[in-house]
């Protein structure tokens, strides 16, 4: 089988091409229409003054039919244009994803940067080179809301993820078709808004527009004002009092309800991202699906009266292009004459009706597949990294060859953390890899509760709810010390392990902000606490004196390290996980590499 780069390249060829005579196809039409348009027009008036009009009347009539076609062709072909053009751009990333250039992705996830959240901040999970920048697809507004929650959330039961990983691998195998389906949403220039606003509105149903009074008189009124009009017109039969009465009748009836606008105009907002979800809706439906999780998505996908979802949702685009005539000052007389209004909200009502409480779980089934098809992508482009085992016991983590998935040519390393052993103290000289490593088995979990495959060879882990304490800083604005802020956030992780939960945390030099005395002193009563609470994890440090847990412990507080070499007068890092406590430094090397004199007793 085809790597995932010959396959995207191959791909991107075709539709390159396909763009290309897609743009010549447009091109040539363009100067058809043109041709077209002058030559009738010139010819018509050619035979016009020839004395000749019934004829040139009839030529000028076919060639404004024959411009609205061909109008009407170039449109379709524009619009058939940008949706391969999108799939092309989806090529096109995920080329520079698999090259490592997705930095540049315009989409970082930076709304969901949340300081306090329990790991998002020091797991990179959200903003520039962040997890989310490096896997989203999501375009709608709740796609990418659940591609957050899944990424951010405590996990949810193992057999949820198992069925959410069978789902993941089927994606990924295809290829097209998730790439179509992407291309729906991409093809809008818009972002796609909050859908709250059109949710809420589905479901507040109004009957009283389906009474069959209402229903009668909206249909009767228009009737019967157009043909005492026409009447009028053609026969001068009745007064032109007659229609002029009806006018006004139905111009009363029309602007008396202010909700009525209100409602309208919250379809016609909307009315992009209804199209867009019909799409997406039924590239889905149409297509069978083996997994027992995209089955129970597709279960959903209906109404109460067992309609597809995707054909209601036409219905509702096909509605709010009816609303999007309101706007034109020009439509106001023919929306008085046939109360366009009235019309438009009875079938919306009809709509709501049968379909309008639905319209909430259909939006979600289209966030869970883009979410879904965010992380298929992991599958597909990295077929030598695994799918994780889950435990139904706190049994911890055990990984083979784990490595960060973010870093390219990542060193890997094999990891137990269990029950019996659930704390690693890792030492380590400054840039050896500490902080990498708590990074690169925070993220990974992460991945692994999303459903997503792991940057390993081996992964198995119990469910646990993540804490990290890496990154702290002052908070000016709370007038908060970066120490005080890291107290906070160690409070968090013990106030969770008293309450009995299941916590894997993640501590990088903890206590840094006071004194060496004080900053041993307290890390060791911590790190004792959280072992005596069953707590498991991961403690970053400098401080060698800790060390001496280990045997305090009876190893269920392990030490492990990571070393450096000189070579040619230059420091170097091999990044390997060993047991026991760091026996090098690197502090007055680095300072003397900044250009800071040290004499040879290693003062300043």
């Amino acid at each position: 089988m085809e790597g995932p780069k010959k396959q995207y390249e191959k791909r991107r060829a075709f539709y390159a091409r396909r763009v290309e005579k897609l743009t010549q196809r447009i091109n040539r039409l363009s100067n058809l229409r043109l041709a077209l348009f002058f030559a009738g027009c010139a010819l018509a008036g050619f035979l016009y003054m020839s004395q000749r009009s019934s004829l040139g009347f009839s030529i000028l009539l076919f060639t404004v039919v024959s411009f609205a076609a061909l109008v009407l062709w170039h449109q379709n072909l524009r619009t058939k244009q940008s949706y391969i053009q999108v799939i092309y751009e989806i090529y096109e990333q995920a080329l520079k994803r698999l090259a490592g250039e997705w930095k540049s992705f315009p989409d970082t996830g930076e709304d969901f940067k949340d300081p306090d959240h329990p790991f998002s901040e020091d797991l990179d999970l959200f903003g520039p080179s962040s997890l989310f920048q490096w896997t989203n697809t999501a375009k709608t507004f709740r796609g990418r809301e659940k591609l957050k929650e899944w990424l951010s959330e405590y996990p949810v039961e193992g057999g949820v993820i198992q069925k959410k990983q069978e789902a993941i691998k089927e994606l990924a195998l295809n290829l097209a078709w998730r790439h179509r389906f992407m291309a729906e949403a991409g093809a809008t220039k818009n972002p796609l808004n909050s859908p709250t606003r059109i949710i809420e509105w589905a479901k507040s149903y109004d009957p009283s527009y389906l009474r069959p009074g209402i229903v009668i008189a909206a249909r009767a009124l228009p009737i019967i004002t157009l043909t005492f009009l026409f009447i009028y017109i053609f026969t001068s039969k009745v007064s032109f009092w007659f229609p002029l009465a009806g006018f006004f009748l139905q111009a009363i009836i029309l602007f008396a309800g202010k909700q009525r606008s209100k409602a309208l105009e919250a379809v016609y907002v909307y009315k992009d991202s209804i199209r867009i979800y019909e799409k997406m809706l039924e590239r889905f439906e149409k297509r069978t699906f083996k997994s027992e999780y995209l089955q129970q998505l597709k279960k959903g996908l209906f109404d109460r009266d067992g309609r597809k979802a995707f054909e209601q949702i036409k219905k509702l685009s096909g509605l709010a292009e009816l609303i999007s005539n309101r706007g034109n000052s020009m439509f106001l007389v023919i929306n008085i004459f046939t109360l366009w209004d009235i019309q438009c909200m009875i079938a919306l009502e009809a709509w709501k009706e049968k379909s309008g409480r639905s319209l909430g779980r259909w939006v979600d089934t289209i966030a869970e597949l883009e979410g879904l098809a965010s992380l298929a992508i992991i599958h597909f482009d990295h077929r030598d990294w695994t799918l994780p085992k889950f435990a139904s016991e706190n049994s911890g983590l055990v990984a083979v060859n784990l490595g960060h998935p973010l870093l390219v040519n990542s060193t890997s390393n094999d990891l137990s953390i269990e029950k019996r052993s659930g704390i690693l103290l890792i030492t380590g000289s400054n840039m050896s890899g500490k902080s990498t490593l708590l990074r690169t088995v925070g993220i990974n979990l992460v991945l692994a509760y999303a459903g997503a495959p792991v940057c390993a060879k081996g992964f198995s882990c119990s469910m646990m709810q993540i804490y990290s304490c890496m990154r702290v800083s002052d908070n000016l604005g709370e007038n908060i010390s970066s120490f005080y802020a890291e107290l906070l956030r160690i409070k968090q992780i013990v106030s969770a392990t008293k309450a009995e939960k299941k916590i894997f945390f993640l501590l990088d030099e903890i206590f840094k902000g006071t004194n060496s005395q004080d900053r041993h002193a307290g890390a060791k009563v911590l790190i004792r606490q959280l072992s005596k609470a069953g707590a498991m994890g991961m403690v970053s440090t400098h401080d060698l004196e800790l060390g001496d847990l280990e045997r305090e412990s009876e190893r269920r507080i392990r030490n492990y390290h990571f070393r450096e070499f000189y070579k040619n007068d230059e420091i170097h890092f091999d990044y390997k996980l060993r047991p026991g406590i760091s026996t090098t430094r690197n502090a007055m090397y680095l300072i003397k590499m900044a250009g800071i004199d040290v004499d040879v007793e290693g003062t300043l």
